[in-house]
């Protein structure tokens, strides 16, 4: 046998015989890989942006958001153009800031009054803000997760965004966001900011009624930042007011009436409500729109509404100017071929941070003065 295996003039023969098989196809599809890298590639016009929100096309405005969000200057200003058209069809929703403190239910609150308005016939948006890693960027975007009723509403949208590190955890493009949820019909907005704190003012600054959150028995811990929260809300529910917690909430929010007394009258000339209410039973929900809707029609009356509208316009052109400011100072090339020998000189304790500081911006007016 092994003499005729080696023998090179007679081919060796074997009963064992591999059989070459069908050939197996690409277990990627190629042509639809393609097509979805095209699609991917491939931005849509100013006028189909546009045309898919005012029509309310569910995948072109959720497009429209995603360009808004990003920081690509070339997104941007395509971005700038879909919201100046859309400018003109926005500011006819009553937009609701929702905070509060950690534990309270905040999410569970806003499903329960969202599903309520949406039976009502009302368009409903929630911007859920999820809080970012200051490490990896990241955010969880957990809340169509915790909204299981209302994300499958018809008439409600969610929304959820990176905060992005940004003031009070809302996120850096929430208002242009707004403007395009306006125009795309919806009359209710819901802003849910990552927590409670001082910079929630960043929140209040875009919403026309800011609602405060709470629970019974959440301890004295907690005054130092309820205060300055406290100030700026137009009304304060103390949730979770159910089964054995029901006095403790009743009593709470008798606490909190007394403490509204001491607080000066906002400008609105509104005098801020203290309620209470079960987002696990739907208790005292109506009564929190109801003091909603009685707020707008106070301050509409008052001529406060638009007044606050005009002041929050004002203040998207300021944090827009500091934004743009922000970017070409960071992005320009001569600032950026300084920054790391400034820093490092900084790191050798050779100069001051505020001299580094001032370094870089002499250098960056000197060079806008070229």
């Amino acid at each position: 046998m092994e003499e005729n295996r080696n023998n090179g003039n007679k081919e060796f023969k074997s009963a064992l015989k591999v059989q070459d098989g069908i050939e197996q196809p690409s277990q990627l599809n190629t042509d639809a890989l393609g097509r979805f890298r095209k699609s991917r590639r491939r931005l849509l016009t100013v006028d189909e942006y546009v045309d898919g929100i005012l029509n309310f096309n569910l995948t072109v405005f959720s497009q429209a958001i995603t360009l808004v969000e990003s920081s690509l200057p070339a997104h941007q200003e395509v971005a700038q153009e879909i919201i100046a058209r859309c400018l003109p069809h926005s500011g006819k929703s009553v937009r609701l800031g929702i905070t509060g403190v950690p534990g309270a239910g905040k999410s569970t609150f806003i499903e329960a009054l969202g599903v309520y308005l949406c039976n009502l016939g009302h368009r409903l948006a929630v911007l859920a803000i999820d809080p970012s890693s200051t490490r990896t960027k990241g955010s969880i975007l957990g809340d169509k997760t915790r909204m299981e009723q209302l994300s499958v509403h018809p008439n409600a949208f969610i929304r959820p965004s990176p905060s992005a590190g940004s003031l009070g955890g809302v996120a850096r493009k929430t208002r242009e966001i707004i403007i395009l949820c306006e125009a795309a019909g919806f009359n209710t907005i819901f802003v849910e900011t990552v927590g409670v704190g001082q910079s929630e003012t960043a929140v209040h600054s875009m919403v026309d009624f800011f609602l405060l959150v709470m629970i019974a028995g959440a301890g004295d811990e907690l005054q130092g930042i309820k205060r300055g929260i406290m100030e700026m809300a137009d009304a304060i529910t103390v949730n979770k007011a159910d089964g054995e917690n029901k006095h403790r909430a009743q009593v709470a929010c008798t606490q909190l009436k007394s403490a509204l007394h001491f607080f000066p009258i906002p400008e609105s000339g509104w005098k801020p409500q203290s309620l209470t209410c079960s987002a696990l039973t739907g208790e005292g929900i109506p009564e929190i729109w109801k003091t909603i809707q009685d707020y707008v029609e106070f301050t509409r009356l008052n001529g406060y509404f638009r007044q606050k509208r005009q002041e929050q316009s004002r203040q998207i052109m300021i944090d827009s100017i500091d934004a743009r400011l922000h970017e070409h100072f960071y992005q320009h090339k001569e600032i950026i071929s300084q920054l790391r020998e400034v820093e490092s000189r900084l790191i050798k304790e050779k100069i001051t941070p505020y001299q580094a500081a001032g370094q870089l911006l002499d250098l960056y007016f000197s060079l806008l003065k070229k």
